[in-house]
């Protein structure tokens, strides 16, 4: 890989997200009005009048939104951007050129069903932790119903246009992974029918003339270099763009809104930890073959670039280079691996998506039968393989899950109820996910070493 995409300022990018964090929060404590009721009082009215009545509590004042509308948000917005624009021919390139460096379709096929297979499982350990944790600690039960309808009027809105923007999840969903108009899949970014396309043409190259598919493949290598130093670029400004984020969502509901879901939030986040200090560990000195604490201390620049963009996919520069440098994968299987992941490998969704789903079922005094949790559990693992790894990513196919395991006794725009909160369990999940890729490439690696990868295209 060229360049030095790893090599960023991570410190920075957390002092940004810690000054945003604490900016954001003091000017909402700060500007929002002192609530006259207060909870108690609140409850006590909402029984007596209505809650329709006296659930409003203070917002802070039209200036804060203005600021947030027209500046922090839009800062903010425009860095991510700066992110996804290079993001779809990197993974095509990255693929592509991998899928060659295998060799032929013998090396793609092992070393492909290898990876989708510790896919699969690793998503469905995390899966199983989500509803565990959810089961026994049942965060739901202890949401006000005053907090729910109030997180409703706010995120009612907001929950309905990510809604809109899902696509229906079934047969049609695998019939499209080979797509008509490969064009059209890059353009909606449609990540499963991107990976097949890029698979597709990078064996196609191994099986032609030698010569003409070595030129083709110079190309994509410099289409790489190219999208790589464009995401450094934006990796520049990343310490500006994460503070305005954060700032933007701290700014408008702050700490309390924390306190309102803390249940949720500590489900959520005690689910990541287990998945993250105990099971990858365990795989990465099982299957990888190399001691946790080493191969943690050296994927820092990359868990701390998925932490700050909440996206595997623009993580994937910086991944792709710590796998090749500091674990020392082969850059064949860096390059194959590690895009597939990205597109595909995501622990800390499946589970993320598994807490919701039984959080909003209790919170709207909904029981599900171990049937059907079961079902829940299989499309928590195969949304998550099949969403795009972009922020907030999995919102629409939660709301779908939701509504397909309840049989729409609870409403897919109940997500509204966490969106809040999204921003930063976002951040924390995508740091899973991407620590998984991570362990998948040396899992990989190991189960590779001795063979002869590197094969000349046309060979």
């Amino acid at each position: 890989m060229a360049g030095s995409a790893h090599k960023l300022p991570h410190t920075w990018i957390l002092l940004g997200l810690v000054l945003g964090a604490t900016l954001g929060s003091l000017v909402n404590y700060v500007t929002t009005p002192v609530d006259p009721l207060g909870d108690a009082g609140r409850m006590t009215a909402a029984a007596a009048f209505g809650p329709s009545v006296v659930l409003s509590k203070p917002a802070p004042p039209t200036w804060v939104e203005w600021v947030v509308k027209n500046v922090t948000k839009p800062l903010g917005d425009v860095f991510m951007n700066l992110l996804f624009l290079a993001i779809i021919p990197l993974v095509f390139a990255s693929l592509v050129v991998g899928v060659t460096r295998l060799g032929g379709m013998g090396n793609v096929g092992r070393v492909g069903v290898k990876t989708v297979g510790y896919f699969l499982v690793t998503t469905l350990f995390a899966a199983v932790i989500g509803l565990t944790l959810v089961n026994v600690i049942r965060p739901g039960d202890s949401l006000p119903a005053e907090e729910k309808e109030r997180l409703m009027a706010r995120y009612g809105k907001e929950a309905g246009e990510k809604l809109e923007k899902r696509t229906p999840f079934g047969v049609e969903t695998f019939v499209n992974i080979v797509p008509k108009n490969p064009l059209e899949a890059f353009l909606k970014k449609d990540m499963l029918a991107v990976i097949f396309t890029s698979i597709l043409f990078g064996i196609a190259l191994t099986q032609i003339e030698p010569g003409k598919a070595a030129r083709i493949v110079e190309l994509l290598e410099g289409v790489n270099q190219v999208t790589e130093w464009v995401i450094r670029l934006a990796m520049r400004i990343a310490p500006l763009g994460v503070f305005m984020l954060i700032f933007s969502t701290t700014a408008l509901f702050g700490y309390k809104l924390l306190l309102a879901l803390l249940a949720f939030v500590l489900t959520v986040l005690g689910g990541l930890a287990i998945h993250m200090f105990v099971v990858l560990p365990l795989l990465v000195a099982v299957f990888g073959g190399m001691n946790p604490i080493v191969f943690y201390s050296k994927i820092i620049p990359t868990l701390a670039t998925a932490f700050s963009t909440s996206s595997s996919s623009a993580t994937l520069p910086t991944a792709i280079q710590n796998a090749e440098d500091d674990l020392k994968v082969p850059r064949p299987i860096a390059q194959f691996v590690l895009p597939l992941s990205a597109s595909m490998n995501h622990n800390g969704t499946a589970l993320f998506e598994s807490v919701v789903v039984l959080f909003l079922v209790q919170v709207f005094g909904v029981t599900l039968s171990i049937e059907q949790q079961i079902v829940v559990l299989i499309l928590c693992v195969l949304t998550a393989t099949g969403m795009a790894g972009v922020p907030g990513g999995s919102l629409p196919l939660i709301g779908l899950v939701l509504e397909t395991a309840t049989d729409n006794k609870v409403p897919g725009s109940a997500i509204a109820l966490i969106l809040g909160v999204d921003r930063i369990l976002d951040m924390c999940r995508t740091t899973v996910n991407v620590a998984a890729d991570m362990t998948t490439a040396v899992f990989v690696a190991r189960t590779e070493r001795g063979r002869e990868l590197v094969g000349e295209p046309g060979a």
